[in-house]
């Protein structure tokens, strides 16, 4: 998950997509150096996951080189699953799609992109869903932690954490829930917090766009679920990552790869919203309960 170097702009008018027929030619034009089609095909034992035979799926990751979406992308690519991937970085995103196909991936391709540049939302989409002729799983896993102390003196670094991780996740799955709804058919599994559940003045820039996107996850379940599509809200508790790494009490952290077991597990029980590790669902619960007359005097 990247910070972008250049401001970005402004979030653009949604509009939802028309239809898109398998196989046909996206309405993007995109440059051939920003995107790479790698299609490999596998064995039929690479379609076997933990001794259970599934149908490949066609899943679209976002935000591919996070560490908790690489993780997961293991565990798909271990299934044979045709996945197709975009991020920022493009040397990282590299290494990420050559080591999926080595796992066994039905098939990888990747896009390079920033994220947080609304306007080229469509076409990305456009193009991603072309690619893999079809769509079953969208993964999103864009974000940036920020820094709490910068947002609080400059409201440019608030603004970034707040469009980074509301507002641009909010223009893709708006895309993206509009064509899973046209097709009746998909699941979108989305990366939200534990941090949104409360604000905690240690973290409440981070919390608010995660409290946001939570609450826009609700409301969007909430219309597209009578349409056949899944919304997965999926909160983590502190994880061990890159992005984590260095942070105080980062050893106690929840290992990745359990978390995205897990993930990948409330995927496919088609579940509504994920805690992970569970203990963290207990945890809030208390902490959202704590009367605002205790809870403004504490330390968290």
């Amino acid at each position: 998950m990247t910070l972008s170097e250049q401001p970005s702009p402004a979030p653009s008018t949604a509009t939802r997509p028309a239809a898109i027929e398998p196989g046909s030619i996206a309405a993007a034009t995109y440059n051939a150096a920003t995107y790479n089609d790698d299609l490999v095909t596998r064995s039929p034992q690479a379609l076997a996951h933990r001794g259970k035979s599934v149908a490949p799926r066609k899943i679209l990751v976002l935000g591919a080189t996070s560490g908790i979406a690489e993780a997961t992308c293991r565990l798909w690519a271990a299934g044979g699953h045709h996945l197709f991937l975009v991020a920022r970085n493009s040397e990282k995103l590299d290494m990420v799609a050559a080591d999926l196909r080595t796992r066994g991936a039905g098939s990888v391709q990747t896009a390079v992109a920033d994220l947080d540049d609304t306007a080229g939302h469509h076409n990305l989409l456009t193009h991603a869903v072309n690619s893999l002729t079809g769509l079953d799983i969208a993964y999103l896993a864009h974000g940036i932690l920020g820094d709490q102390h910068a947002a609080e003196e400059d409201f440019g670094h608030a603004a970034q954490i707040l469009h980074t991780n509301f507002v641009a996740p909010v223009s893709l799955l708006t895309w993206l829930a509009n064509f899973c709804a046209q097709r009746r058919s998909g699941t979108l599994a989305v990366l939200s917090s534990v941090a949104g559940d409360r604000g905690r003045k240690s973290n409440y820039l981070y919390g608010s766009s995660k409290a946001g996107l939570s609450a826009f996850l609700g409301g969007l379940r909430n219309r597209v679920d009578r349409e056949g599509v899944t919304v997965l809200n999926i909160k983590p508790g502190p994880v061990k990552t890159a992005m984590t790494t260095g942070m105080k009490g980062s050893g106690k952290f929840a290992d990745v790869d359990k978390v995205a077991q897990t993930i990948v597990s409330a995927i496919d029980k088609r579940r509504d919203t994920l805690y992970v590790p569970f203990q963290w669902q207990p945890i809030m619960f208390v902490i959202r309960h704590i009367p605002e007359r205790i809870f403004k005097k504490l330390n968290l």
